[in-house]
Order: structure tokens, then C-alpha cells, then sequence
């Protein structure tokens, strides 16, 4: 599951969007908003979330979500920005960003996710540069 809030929302359905599109791992994008509202009852330990958590007026909100997600032992991924002792502290693994405008991060956070995309799909020996059944463009009629 890939989580984010607010501007992180769209982003979110990004990085799922690319995992889907060249590992062929099953994903999905939510917001961490909704995540008591269905996304929860999928967590276990076998099930990781990936958070998308800038430093905004949205950070505290998703830090809680992420806390909600460990007490039902979910592993946790975070994208969070360098410095940011409490998400380390609670999460599995953390890739971290530059601080930066709270405008800016939905652009510094799509860059780790398509990474993150691209070395699963090398891990699994997946043509990344031909995924199976995608177009490269799409001819409407």
C-alpha cells in the first residue's frame, strides 16, 4: 500500500501506478485519511505500507496513521524528510528528502517512488524498458 495526504494523495497513486507497470506486484495508492476506511483491514505482517510523510500541517495525521498500521504489526517504508527523528523511530525503513517548501515535496517524493519501482522490477528480472502489455503511447479512436 502506498499512502499519502493531502498533495501526497496523487503521488501516492503514482508510485503504486509504477510498481504495478514494471514489477507487476500487485499495488494500491491511498490516502492516509481513508486508511480506516477499508485499507486498514488489509494490514499484517506480510503486507507493507509505504508513507508519504513531508514536513506540512499534514505530518502529525500521518504519523498517526502510520502508528495505526504498526499496532496491527504492518511493516512500514517512509519517505520523510532528513531529520526527522520521530518517523525514523517508528518506522521499519526510511529514504529520506531535503527540507523544502511544503509545495515542493509531491516533486522530491515521486523521484524515490519511481526508483523504488524500477529496482523491484530489476530485482525481479523484469524488462523495465518494455513492460508486458503497456504502450509506449495511446491512440485514441
Amino acid at each position: 500500500m502506498f499512502l499519502g495526504r493531502g498533495l501526497n494523495y496523487s503521488v501516492a497513486l503514482e508510485g503504486a501506478l509504477k510498481l504495478k507497470e514494471i514489477s507487476y506486484i500487485h499495488a494500491e495508492g491511498y490516502s492516509s485519511a481513508e486508511i480506516k476506511h477499508g485499507p486498514i483491514a488489509l494490514i499484517n505482517e506480510n503486507t507493507p505500507s509505504l508513507f508519504l510523510v513531508p514536513d506540512d500541517n499534514l505530518r502529525d495525521k500521518v504519523i498517526n496513521n502510520i502508528k495505526e498500521v504498526k499496532a496491527r504489526k504492518g511493516k512500514v517504508i517512509a519517505i520523510a524528510v532528513k531529520g526527522d527523528d520521530e518517523v525514523e523511530a517508528i518506522v521499519d525503513d526510511v529514504i529520506w528528502i531535503p527540507s523544502a517548501d511544503p509545495l515542493m515535496y509531491p516533486y522530491l517524493m515521486v523521484v524515490p517512488l519511481q526508483l523504488f519501482a524500477f529496482y523491484s522490477a530489476l530485482e525481479l528480472n523484469r524488462d523495465v524498458d518494455q513492460p508486458r502489455n503497456l504502450a509506449k503511447s495511446v491512440t485514441v479512436e
